[in-house]
């Protein structure tokens, strides 16, 4: 009668979100008196999920699995849930664990609430807190089916170390015909990933032009952030549409959003909305972004910014 919760990994390490979905379930495990079982899939080091309420890791390791498919991924989850006989399942609110849930919710007969950002209120009724209309309200939602599947907002619930420690299962679930086979995977190793990043430094048509894409990059890179833009810029062709952050792009859930030359549209708004400081750099003193913005710089980006990361450069130097 465990808690399942799936713990997302890349190239066999485990992400920051797989310990935060640790913790959530950690939490609600306490409240129905009972323990945390994670499933991992082809991770290398699983032994820190102990660190976050994991008490036991079923460990999968399945070359059919090494890239990441929805069917593939949520039979393996089913089987680990009928298995440990868990009626809560927690899974993140990644694009893949998004991808998977509605297959997951179908396999399992259970009902699956999305974008959940606390702890559940009632266990009878279980009832959670949701985030809805693009973060701009919340709602209560009870699950009323015999299993729930909760889908953990990023960056919501935080990580909340424990004292314990986890054993390791191996586990080898039945996948079927996945359907789709992957080829190969090409993807840029030397950046920060969006979806992960602490800190995300976008830009907008405020740069005027690609070629003045250096300072972002060099911000980024004193900060040891995400780049992103705004879907102007990526609509012209100045920066790729994986960098496209907002409503019909990315969403973003970052400690730190740092937005430079982006007037701030309902779109954008809604995307990086989650993010718990933005920081905006604008010449218009008019632009829609500074009345959601924590902190506001009205001045020209090209002067603003070179001198932002001299005094960060100075700053490290000094630690």
């Amino acid at each position: 009668m465990s808690v399942l919760v799936y713990t997302e990994s890349e190239q066999g390490k485990l992400k920051k979100v797989a310990f935060e979905v640790a913790s959530y379930a950690k939490a609600v495990a306490d409240q129905l008196g009972t323990t945390v079982t994670a499933i991992t899939i082809n991770a290398n080091d699983t032994s820190t999920l102990g660190n976050y309420g994991v008490d036991k890791v079923l460990t999968v390791s399945n070359s059919e699995l090494e890239t990441f498919n929805a069917k593939g991924y949520a039979e393996a989850i089913q089987q680990a849930a009928e298995k440990e006989g868990s009626k809560v399942v927690v899974l993140s609110s990644s694009a893949n664990s998004k991808y998977l849930a509605p297959l997951l919710a179908i396999f399992l007969n259970a009902g699956y609430a999305s974008n959940v950002i606390a702890a559940p209120s009632s266990s009878t009724p279980f009832t959670v807190k949701r985030s809805a209309f693009t973060n701009k309200a919340f709602e209560e939602m009870a699950i009323n089916t015999d299993v729930k599947i909760v889908g953990v907002s990023n960056n919501a619930f935080g990580l909340v170390e424990t004292s314990g420690s986890a054993t390791a299962e191996a586990f080898s679930p039945s996948i079927t015909d996945l359907g789709i086979k992957v080829e190969s995977v090409d993807k840029a190793s030397d950046k920060v990933s969006i979806a992960d990043a602490e800190i995300v430094v976008s830009g907008g048509r405020g740069l005027k032009g690609p070629e003045n894409w250096g300072m972002i990059e060099e911000l980024a890179n004193v900060l040891g952030a995400a780049t992103a833009c705004s879907k102007p810029v990526s609509d012209l062709g100045w920066r790729p549409h994986g960098e496209h952050v907002g409503q019909t792009g990315k969403p973003v859930a970052s400690n730190l959003y740092i937005a430079i030359g982006i007037s701030g549209a309902i779109q954008h708004l809604a995307g990086i909305n989650a993010s718990k400081v933005k920081v905006v750099i604008n010449t218009d003193p008019e632009a829609p972004f500074f009345k959601a913005a924590d902190y506001g710089v009205v001045g020209d980006a090209f002067q603003v910014v070179p001198e932002l990361i001299e005094k960060l450069k100075a700053f490290k130097a000094q630690q």
